[in-house]
């Protein structure tokens, strides 16, 4: 008996050794199998690991958040539709890589081409995307350009809206960069309607879709983003997840596999949400500030809201101190400040918020005095 325990356990740590294991703890820089990586709080933008982060690689696919990006943005400024119908194009059509093989003179709905671009990554579709929302291709990626740049990101650098690289020369971005536009992303919730879904179809049913990042199946809390891969690049993603209202970023650049991508995004994950924690204070009305020489005697003030990242288990710690002025002089206009929240643990100052008027006040003069003056006049006859 000792003996074929002896051996069973001498088999089992053999077994144990070979299987590969991806960034258990990452977050010391050790060991990861990536070229870069960042995670972020989604809402704050405060990092929370980072590794080679202002590096630019080959993004892949991930360079389609962009696309997203600029896509989301002409729907919300109401430029396009979802219910729009896209004609598709010669070069749109001839779109290698991942595909939904769309033909040339085919249409179908902005809707249906943000499905097959963000579940499928499709590149026939994010291109026929960029024609349509630019008027061509080459228009859209000079906006991308621009827009990267009002965002902030110095070193990423687009020459098409897919992210293949076969032909590119300079074609980079880095994981700072993508989990900022990836942030920018997420403020649309319209996104989550395709980034979550597992599986679809298009043409009534007779293509089917299935989502290229796995985490959306099998990890906890998962909202997208945008995976991808080739040659050039590895193995790349944009994670985001949200639990408990704090929404998490993690972006990896050049890791081996998809199963290495995959675990190293799900433990840097699993890292954030077992360390941090959000901390929301909801825009709230909080009563009346006196106005002085107004032609009302008080103005309805509220709270603006305000966020934070914290340690695990410090929200609940989080006391408020509001101060209200005792007047404010009119005229008062809507958002004035007439206040501040300061949001305190302990003695440690976690930051503030204005406190303004929710509506305006003018000031009294002769001829709105007047008419008060008549009133009591009258009254008192």
């Amino acid at each position: 008996m000792k003996k074929t325990l002896s051996f069973v356990l001498i088999v089992a740590m053999i077994l144990i050794m070979q299987i590969p294991i991806y960034a258990v703890t990452p977050f010391s820089g050790d060991g990861i199998d990536a070229r870069s990586a960042i995670l972020i709080d989604g809402d704050t933008g405060a990092v929370l690991f980072e590794l080679n982060a202002d590096e630019a690689y080959s993004p892949a696919s991930v360079t389609k958040v962009m696309t997203m990006l600029l896509v989301l943005e002409a729907i919300d400024s109401g430029n396009i539709a979802l219910t729009d119908v896209v004609t598709v194009s010669a070069n749109a059509a001839g779109k290698g890589g991942s595909q939904v093989y769309l033909a040339e003179g085919e249409q179908m709905t902005v809707d249906e081409l943000m499905k097959c671009m963000i579940v499928s990554s499709a590149n026939d579709a994010a291109t026929a995307l960029a024609e349509y929302v630019c008027g061509s291709e080459a228009t859209f990626i000079a906006k991308m350009n621009e827009r990267a740049a009002e965002l902030g990101c110095k070193s990423s650098h687009f020459e098409n809206a897919t992210g293949l690289d076969d032909t590119a020369t300079n074609h980079v971005m880095t994981a700072r960069d993508i989990a900022t536009i990836s942030a920018a992303v997420i403020s649309h919730p319209l996104v989550f309607n395709y980034s979550t879904i597992w599986m679809d179809t298009i043409r009534n049913g007779a293509f089917g879709l299935s989502n290229t990042n796995r985490l959306i199946r099998f990890y906890d809390g998962a909202t997208g983003l945008k995976t991808g891969s080739t040659s050039r690049a590895g193995f790349c993603i944009s994670a985001t997840a949200s639990r408990d209202g704090l929404n998490l970023i993690a972006v990896i650049m050049g890791s081996s596999t998809r199963d290495a991508r995959n675990a190293l995004a799900k433990s840097m994950l699993d890292y954030g949400y077992a360390n941090y924690a959000a901390y929301n204070d909801g825009a709230r009305d909080i009563g009346t500030v006196d106005v002085v020489g107004g032609t009302d005697k008080t103005v309805a003030v509220k709270t603006v809201g305000f966020g934070a990242l914290l340690q695990k288990g410090e929200p609940s710690k989080v006391e408020a101190v509001t101060e209200l002025y005792d007047n404010v002089a009119a005229p008062v206009a809507v958002g004035d400040k007439v206040g501040t929240v300061t949001y305190k643990i302990g003695d440690r100052v976690i930051g503030t918020a204005d406190i303004v008027a929710v509506d305006s006040v003018d000031r009294v003069t002769f001829f709105t005095l007047l008419p008060r003056l008549w009133r009591r006049f009258i009254l008192c006859k």
